[in-house]
């Protein structure tokens, strides 16, 4: 049975986006995809680019083929202004952290997340720990 995830969000579709990636019943993926983001979505992270909801269902199926047991967690608050919200997640399987990201995602008029650009691993310093 899939756990409840901590929700920080205001945005019932950020539930849906997070309990679609945490589905392991394959079944449900698509509810939660229809509830989550727009006809037209964008996701864009450093292993993918792809446009509409087809393509996020079969990007989280694969991921679920290759990743069965691995859960996402919300990694800190969430900081939002102008329809953008950005926030920290982590990856977790088999109770180590496998991978951390940062999502940046933009909310459509109807409150539908329509982009998500994601990055993956923590910033690192500038050199010398300052700026040029």
């Amino acid at each position: 049975m899939d756990q409840p995830m901590h929700n920080p969000f205001s945005n019932e579709a950020f539930v849906h986006y997070w309990q679609m990636w945490n589905s392991t019943d394959l079944s449900e993926v698509r509810h939660h995809l229809e509830l989550a983001v727009t006809d037209e979505f964008i996701f864009c992270d450093p292993l993918h680019f792809h446009t509409g909801r087809d393509a996020l269902e079969e990007n989280v199926r694969t991921f679920r083929s290759e990743w069965p047991n691995a859960q996402f967690v919300i990694a800190s608050a969430v900081d939002n202004h102008h329809n953008r919200h950005r926030y920290r997640w982590n990856m977790i399987n088999k109770s180590r952290t496998v991978v951390e990201g940062l999502d940046i995602a933009t909310v459509d008029s109807s409150g539908l997340i329509d982009r998500i650009d994601g990055f993956f691993g923590e910033l690192s310093a500038p050199p010398n720990g300052q700026l040029s």
